[in-house]
């Protein structure tokens, strides 16, 4: 039996779980980022209490990822590097923001070749919210 390519329907989407999948990754990603000292530059830039953040970030990834489009049936329309432009972020932070990120992927039990997938896909919003706010910033 052949299964379908990563990003081709909802076969990355799938591939993590689902939505349920999608919530466990997150709950590790924010725990990793609350116990990890290094990344405490970026977790405050968080609100303390991480109940919306957890939601919306788990909600954007489930349709990103070909599921269910529940950021915007929630929350509306999307604009990920809009929305974070409000903060000075560099490549610093989006390294730190992978690296929890690659860590919280690495407990899921994901495929190799998911995981990696996963991972290099989220580079890249991850370098268009560094240019969006380097581009703010530098208008400021």
């Amino acid at each position: 039996m052949n299964t379908p390519a990563f990003g081709t329907g909802d076969a990355s989407y799938q591939a993590a779980g689902g939505i349920d999948g999608l919530r466990r990754l997150v709950d590790d990603f924010y725990r990793l980022m609350d116990q990890a000292p290094s990344a405490r530059v970026v977790r405050q830039m968080h609100p303390d209490n991480l109940d919306s953040s957890r939601d919306k970030l788990a909600c954007f990834l489930s349709g990103w990822l070909g599921g269910p489009a529940l950021f915007s049936e929630r929350y509306g329309s999307i604009a990920i590097p809009a929305f974070h432009a409000r903060w000075p972020i560099d490549e610093s932070h989006s390294e730190i923001w992978l690296n929890c990120m690659a860590q919280a992927i690495a407990l899921q039990g994901y495929s190799a070749e998911f995981a990696e997938y996963l991972l290099r896909q989220l580079r890249v919003p991850a370098q268009r919210i560094v240019q969006a706010s380097r581009n703010r910033h530098a208008q400021a």
